[in-house]
């Protein structure tokens, strides 16, 4: 009985323990912030440490802590039992030939990145495998910062992209990552060690397309306002508006700019739908540009949502502007002349109250779903609270923000004055595609047409698409 007691609940898959990991003494060549950054961390998690330098003496004391053994490059080679992270830039691997012997039999783990995107040519990891051949070369922690490494044994989330063309090595290392509290993701041979040391230099990969489409509709907006409202009536009758430019003309673009943006955000997920319900079926792929913009709507969201703040803080320094102080002494000199003590504008009062309510309640519904687009903040909901608030409440914010736009124009989009040069006003322009989005979004809603689309969601198929169905609707019926 006392035996069993001793005898582990879960048997090791893996085999019996590796001595590198049950006794773990890890050297690393080099003494920047990576390597004292990596030390700190394999020391909480009870790795013995031993850190190898060109030169100890020009270590200053204090930099690592005291539990880290500083030795010079290869007494550190020497000390460690299987594991050695080469903490050290590229160009100075072939300063280590002569550790060879040293490390033969080794794990050596690169932690280097790409100097350029060019990945042409063989990858840093593939050239320290060429000057080590009796090593095994890993690559790994490359997409891990100093920073990322200091904030403790608790940041499980962090992945750590791996890849080797020893399974010896990079079992040992895929344990190590564990041990260390990251999730290790196996990324194949070494040959996609050039993908993994670029992707430190990719700027906001998963952004680029939602930015550049942000920031054409901000230049489309702009430039149209700039033409409509400056350049034109200056041309024709000599009215300098061009103070506008730096303020107003902005301001005029940024809460388009935001809608249409939101209004993206929504139709991708409507063009699906019907491309269902037209298909009847929900078992074929989209197409990829679809794929595409259906992954971008969260950074898509998040952009409109900046837009719709930066034109809530343009909105309130428009008090504070001289232009604006200069109007309201020419209206009340106006005033004064006319004899007019108290002026009253019913329509005007019920247009700035509805128009200003609306766009408080719309950007305080997007700031919430912009919340919880955050992964510590979505990762505490369940499904149907996500779903609830990125799509029940973000409908409405696109409803409030539409409201708030048609608000402000009130029936401006109707007189003959707004439609200078025969051009529409901007907001005309800009709430279109809002327009497009709700009235599709109400067909979707219809009983005959949700229900529909709630089977094929559910894995109904249209005849056409699954013969199988007829087939045994015929052999339910008893025909042969």
């Amino acid at each position: 009985m006392a035996e069993d007691l001793t005898t582990p609940l879960l048997s090791d898959a893996e085999g019996p323990a590796d001595v590198c990991l049950t006794s773990p003494t890890v050297a690393i060549l080099g003494s920047g912030d990576f390597s004292r950054s990596l030390a700190e961390r394999l020391l909480a998690c009870g790795v013995r440490v031993v850190v190898g330098s060109r030169c100890v003496n020009r270590i200053p004391s204090g930099l690592f802590p005291d539990a880290v053994e500083l030795r010079n490059q290869e007494g550190a080679a020497s000390q460690a039992v299987c594991v050695v992270f080469m903490a050290l830039f590229p160009e100075h691997y072939r300063s280590l030939l002569g550790l060879q012997s040293a490390l033969t039999g080794k794990v050596l783990v690169d932690v280097s990145n790409a100097a350029e995107m060019n990945i042409l040519g063989p990858s840093n990891a593939e050239r320290l495998a060429e000057l080590f051949p009796d090593s095994l070369v890993v690559k790994g922690f490359n997409t891990v910062s100093a920073w990322e490494l200091q904030t403790g044994a608790h940041d499980g989330s962090r992945q750590v992209l791996i890849c080797s063309n020893s399974t010896e090595g990079k079992r040992t290392v895929v344990e190590l990552a564990r041990k260390m509290g990251f999730h290790p993701v196996d990324m194949g041979g070494l040959s996609a060690a050039r993908e993994i040391e670029v992707a430190s230099l990719r700027l906001f990969p998963s952004w680029s397309g939602s930015i550049v489409v942000t920031f054409l509709l901000f230049f489309f907006f702009y430039g149209y306002g700039f033409l409509r409202g400056i350049l034109l009536p200056f041309l024709a009758q000599g009215h300098n508006a061009f103070y506008r430019l730096a303020l107003g003309l902005v301001n005029e673009s940024l809460p388009a700019v935001a809608l249409v943006t939101l209004a993206l955000v929504y139709f991708p997920g409507l063009f699906a739908a019907w491309l269902q319900l037209w298909r009847g079926t929900k078992y074929q792929r989209f197409p990829s540009w679809l794929d595409n913009w259906l992954q971008r709507r969260k950074q898509l969201g998040l952009l409109s949502f900046l837009c719709a703040a930066l034109h809530g803080v343009y909105s309130l320094c428009q008090p504070l502007r001289r232009i604006t102080l200069h109007r309201l002494v020419n209206t009340a000199y106006r005033q004064v002349k006319a004899g007019v003590e108290e002026p009253w504008d019913e329509l005007g009062v019920w247009r700035s109250e509805l128009y200003l309510s609306c766009g408080v309640l719309g950007l305080g519904v997007l700031s919430l779903l912009a919340i919880t687009s955050l992964p510590s903040v979505g990762n505490t909901l369940n499904w149907r609270e996500f779903t609830f608030v990125q799509s029940g409440l973000g409908y409405i914010a696109l409803t409030l923000s539409l409201m708030h736009t048609l608000f402000f124009d009130w029936d401006f989009a109707f007189h003959i004055e707004a439609y200078p040069f025969y051009m529409p006003p901007s907001s005309v322009l800009a709430v279109v595609l809002p327009c497009v989005v709700l009235v599709c979004r109400g067909f979707l809603l219809l009983p005959c047409i949700s229900s529909r689309l709630a089977r094929i969601r559910r894995g109904w198929e249209s005849k056409r698409n699954c013969p199988a169905l007829q087939t045994h609707h015929v052999a339910d019926n008893g025909v042969p």
